[in-house]
């Protein structure tokens, strides 16, 4: 019996990698004649290009950054020399990973850091940033990005606005591109579909995970419909379109100022890692993610992997958590179902390994 293991990472608690490597070291001693295959999935979210860069062997590059709050962190990015091409995710520095729950303000946190790490490739000769846009905490369209690559922001005064200032995006009045840095083309790679605005938006559906209050959803929307505004001013022709709502919008500001392809995050990983072979060459497919849901169908890992799973004819099996009822009609053949887990308590961590071992066992 051939198994490949490819589970998405399990949001807050394990990497995917670590996922793949639990569900192996269970299954080779239940199951010591079967080959196993190891394959971590990304669709885009959280850990994307880490996943992307080490399945081709890109050479990573650490560099000190700011998280989305202004303070330093280590973050990584990915890049091919001869290619002419670096990945990274926004979560590396931008992360919401990064921040506890009163360092969440959307007001006030930004995408800079990232823009850092785009910096730093740009001076390494690359032409082609890739960027996974999963795990962000921030909803600043870009402009964060954008300023650590030279877009400048001036307030009501004429004055710039430094990065990370207090509540910086309502101030913003006037942007200014004279000393951006010149990008020749940039990929974004998703695992959501979701417009800017609207009700399925960036603000109602993500912003609240990063510390907008409800009383401050029609303020900010509307701080946010005018930067758009501005957005317009210099590029006429940009338009609200799907995964725009993607990591707070980062997707839309770059479109603005450079060449943006927007991919989906499963699809790019998929072909990239030559899936829809591993899937021919195996009999079961164990998959999983941390919370399957409505969302889950709109470009996610793991139903990218049940579609191609059934259009083979193979077994395939899930571990998530969620609601039984859905879980129980998502087309999976087995389903394993992890209990919650209580984020408050300190050993969150040492938990999620715990009830993720007890799971797996019973496959």
């Amino acid at each position: 019996m051939r198994i490949l293991i490819a589970p998405n990472a399990f949001k807050g608690t394990l990497e995917a990698d670590h996922a793949a490597q639990i569900i192996a070291e269970v299954l080779q001693a239940k199951y010591p004649q079967a080959v196993l295959s190891l394959c971590p999935i990304a669709d885009g979210g959280d850990g994307t290009c880490r996943l992307l860069g080490e399945v081709l062997q890109w050479q990573p590059h650490t560099v000190v950054a700011t998280d989305a709050r202004g303070r330093n962190i280590a973050a990584t990015y990915y890049y091919n020399a001869a290619c002419g091409v670096a990945c990274t995710d926004v979560s590396s520095a931008s992360g919401i990973r990064h921040l506890s729950g009163t360092d969440k303000d959307v007001w006030s946190a930004s995408t800079f850091g990232t823009g850092q790490l785009v910096a730093d490739a740009l001076k390494k000769g690359v032409q082609h940033i890739m960027l996974g846009l999963g795990g962000s905490a921030t909803v600043d369209m870009g402009l964060g990005i954008l300023q650590a690559l030279g877009l400048e922001l001036y307030d009501a005064d004429n004055q710039l606005i430094q990065p990370f200032s207090y509540r910086w995006l309502e101030r913003i009045v006037r942007l200014s591109a004279d000393n951006l840095l010149p990008i020749k083309k940039i990929t974004c790679l998703c695992d959501v579909d979701n417009l800017f605005f609207g009700k399925q938006g960036a603000i109602p559906v993500f912003a609240p995970q990063k510390g907008l209050q409800d009383a401050d959803m029609p303020a900010f929307t509307a701080n946010a419909e005018r930067l758009f505004q501005l957005f317009h001013q210099l590029n006429p022709s940009i338009t609200d379109q799907p995964c725009f709502g993607a990591a707070g919008g980062i997707a839309l500001g770059l479109s603005v100022f450079y060449s943006v392809a927007i991919c989906s995050g499963a699809a790019y990983f998929f072909d990239a890692v030559q899936m829809e072979q591993r899937v021919v060459h195996s009999d079961w497919i164990i998959t999983g993610e941390g919370r399957y849901d409505f969302q889950s169908e709109s470009g996610k890992g793991c139903h990218a992997l049940l579609l191609l799973a059934k259009k083979h004819g193979k077994r395939i099996s899930l571990i998530s958590s969620g609601s039984v009822e859905m879980l129980a009609n998502t087309g999976f053949d087995d389903v394993y179902w992890l209990p919650p887990l209580d984020f408050g308590v300190v050993d969150v961590q040492r938990k999620a390994v715990e009830h993720f071992y007890k799971v797996v066992s019973t496959i």
